[in-house]
């Protein structure tokens, strides 16, 4: 099992780990550039390069996996971007002033992979950074769904995109999930994708959004290496875990 987190490929790129249980993150295989600012709610983690995804769900908070921690005060959260490594004029850097996981995170079987980054002011709302809603109710098997993230895009090599990617899939039935991983997903998690393989989230895309119908349904969470048959992406299950996540925006 592995986390999708990125490292700083400069360094990293001849000993990059498989995607099935490393700290971080794994990107999106088989999609496509996301039309530029289409999804307004992404956020970059950042500490010097990019490591994880994340999403606003309000003006002051962003939502990851717990697997991306880092310190507070080494990293920044940018809103608003597209091209990753170019000024556009539409992003927001933002200090983060607290972190909170989830007090059942599992580092080990990723259970519980959920965090909830404070910002140290609120961002400025527009058409370029917008919140995420929350889902009403749990997905069901068969809805499509978009996840996005400026991970790695290729299965058997390392290439990190400039422009954010999307990739569509659907939501995978829990008997579907179970047969693909037996005995390792819990109540906090759901997997979607194609059991043929082919599409993905993979290395960098950690901590991101898997949007269905306009809600936020999952967060890149882990998988056996990126866009493998049989071996569909995992996500935190974000219905799961709504009375944690109130309770800590309300009370922080």
């Amino acid at each position: 099992m592995s986390s999708l987190v990125n490292e700083d490929l400069s360094q990293h790129n001849d000993d990059w780990p498989d995607c099935t249980h490393t700290p971080g993150g794994c990107r999106i295989v088989g999609g496509y550039e996301c039309e530029a600012h289409s999804q307004p709610w992404q956020a970059s983690l950042n500490i010097g390069y990019h490591f994880c995804g994340g999403s606003l769900i309000n003006d002051q908070w962003i939502i990851s996996a717990a697997h991306c921690w880092m310190n507070p005060w080494s990293q920044l959260a940018i809103l608003g971007d597209h091209h990753i490594w170019q000024h556009e004029g539409t992003e927001q850097y933002m200090s983060v002033d607290a972190i909170y996981w989830h007090q059942s995170y599992d580092y080990q079987t990723l259970d519980h992979d959920i965090m909830l980054l404070k910002l140290a002011h609120p961002v400025t709302l527009n058409k370029f950074v917008k919140p995420i809603a929350l889902p009403m109710a749990c997905p069901k098997a068969g809805d499509m769904c978009v996840v996005s993230g400026w991970g790695n895009i290729y299965t058997d090599s390392v290439f990190n995109p400039f422009n954010l990617q999307c990739v569509d899939i659907p939501i995978l039935s829990k008997k579907a999930c179970d047969e693909s991983y037996p005995g390792q997903i819990t109540d906090t998690m759901v997997c979607a994708g194609y059991l043929e393989g082919g599409k993905d989230a993979c290395q960098g895309d950690s901590g991101g959004p898997l949007v269905c119908n306009g809600e936020l349904h999952g967060i890149v969470s882990w998988g056996v290496g990126c866009a493998q048959p049989n071996y569909p992406g995992v996500y935190t299950k974000v219905c799961a875990l709504l009375p944690w996540i109130h309770e800590i925006i309300t009370n922080y």
